[in-house]
């Protein structure tokens, strides 16, 4: 397995953030926020290259 580069981060409604997946590629992590997105909760997700 490669090494991860991205995450998929979710803030919640009292600001509070959290790593929810990691994965070696980019389109994967997309892939993931928009699908959680999708579902129409308040939270928000986005994604962002691991350090």
């Amino acid at each position: 397995m490669g090494d991860i580069r991205w995450r998929v981060w979710r803030q919640d409604d009292n600001g509070n953030r959290f790593v929810v997946a990691r994965f070696t590629s980019r389109a994967e992590a997309e892939k993931l926020a928009a699908e959680m997105e999708s579902r129409g909760h308040k939270q928000l997700y986005w994604v962002a290259a691991a350090e």
